[in-house]
């Protein structure tokens, strides 16, 4: 009996990796297309043969094209850029507030405003947040800051204790001729300061110059004084030692005091006929934060979103860079062909045995590499931010003065 004669054939997936990749295919397997340089083409090609040799791919089958590697380097390379834009924004946001921004296409490079590659660059601190929150903070400490802060009048009525602030301000600004005519009197004001003033009519040993042998001669000075502010304090405001020194120089404190109910402004005790016929009162405009009605409000920069950065050229990434990226786009490739290895689960059936496949360790390796390698970049970046870099100069400094504490100094002879 003849045996027939057998040519078995190897039969193995039309999609393999190739040993190398290939120059001319790079650009057109690019999901985005953000990177087009020649060097960055070269780096897709390399990988191609480092994914290739790091995965075994002269000993089995690797079942992945090499257009997946090339999207996978750029996807390597637009992570790198993300994390360390993100370091950068942390970096400078506080200085950058108000600057200049611009608009972004759907890859994320400006094509209006600021230009220039500001990732790139180093910036010039100028603290500006905190100059913000500063100057907030001395308009509320009455010490300074940009806040306008405007005042109106009422004329006490007797037996009335309460006075609507709201309407007083809107009377005064319908009237004209006042600093705040303009502004939107529907909007809540803060009381800053509440004051009356005394005749010059007063008796002198009452006024600015009062008290017993302090002036001196009466017949010099006459028997009255210039007229005098007296300072009405809240009823919950116990006044500091230092406070009452500072406003002792200029005014007097009343026996009135007042409190804010419901927007009216309630005086203690009720106004009678021998009270003052006027008080003042000193109040701000609350703002609204997002429009420059009453300060300099800056326009730009705001958060990190309106950052000027465009994804960092690919020319600009340094050895250490380079490297990161080669290893993410590894990690990355490694999903990839655990997702193909996955799709018929992790055993295929061939005629008398199965196959298991390694497609789910291959995928939990590559998310573990991938979460590995973002927070080793991010270690790195978290210690080499520029808060610091001030932090490490001063500890070099210090321990330079220490160790010369100890040298001895040398004694010049003539």
């Amino acid at each position: 009996m003849a045996f027939p004669t057998l040519t078995p054939t190897s039969t193995v997936s039309a999609i393999v990796l190739p040993a190398t990749g290939t120059y001319a295919d790079v650009l057109s397997s690019l999901p985005f297309g953000m990177y087009t340089t020649s060097s960055f083409i070269s780096g897709a090609v390399d990988q191609v043969a480092y994914t290739y040799r790091k995965l075994g791919g002269d000993i089995l089958d690797l079942e992945i094209k090499a257009d997946n590697v090339y999207a996978n380097y750029e996807e390597a390379v637009l992570e790198y850029s993300y994390l360390v834009n993100l370091h950068q924004a942390q970096n400078i946001l506080g200085s950058a507030l108000g600057s200049s921004t611009g608009s972004f296409n759907e890859d994320g490079t400006i094509i209006g405003g600021q230009s220039g590659s500001i990732e790139l660059r180093y910036p010039k601190f100028r603290f500006d947040y905190a100059l913000k929150v500063g100057q907030s903070y001395s308009h509320e400490a009455a010490i300074g800051g940009t806040t306008p802060i405007y005042s109106a009048s009422f004329d006490t009525i007797t037996g009335i204790q309460d006075y609507d602030l709201q309407a007083i301000v809107a009377t005064n600004a319908a009237a004209g001729n006042v600093p705040y005519a303009s502004i939107d009197t529907d909007k809540r004001i803060t009381i800053r300061e509440v004051f009356y003033v005394t005749p010059m009519t007063m008796w002198r040993f009452y006024g600015y110059y009062g008290g017993l042998n302090v002036v001196g001669n009466l017949s010099s000075y006459g028997q009255w004084s210039d007229d005098s502010t007296w300072q009405v304090v809240p009823v919950w405001q116990n006044k500091l030692q230092a406070m009452q020194y500072e406003d002792m120089l200029y005014t007097r404190t009343s026996h009135y005091s007042f409190e804010i109910i419901d927007n009216n402004l309630r005086l203690f005790p009720t106004p009678r006929d021998f009270s003052p016929d006027k008080f003042w009162f000193k109040f701000s405009v609350k703002e609204n934060i997002w429009t420059d009605e009453y300060d300099d409000g800056q326009r730009g920069v705001n958060n990190m979103n309106t950052l000027p950065f465009e994804n960092i050229p690919y020319e600009s990434i340094n050895s250490i860079g380079k490297q990161w990226i080669r290893r993410f786009c590894l990690a990355l490739s490694k999903g990839t062909l655990g997702q193909v290895r996955s799709k018929f689960g992790n055993n295929v059936p061939i005629p008398g045995d199965n196959i298991t496949l390694n497609g789910a360790e291959l995928l939990a390796q590559s998310q573990s590499e991938q979460e590995t390698l973002r927070e080793e970049l991010k270690t790195q970046l978290a210690a080499l931010t520029y808060d610091k870099l001030v932090e490490t100069d001063k500890n070099i400094v210090d321990n330079v003065n220490t160790i010369q504490k100890y040298i001895p100094t040398g004694i010049f002879v003539g």
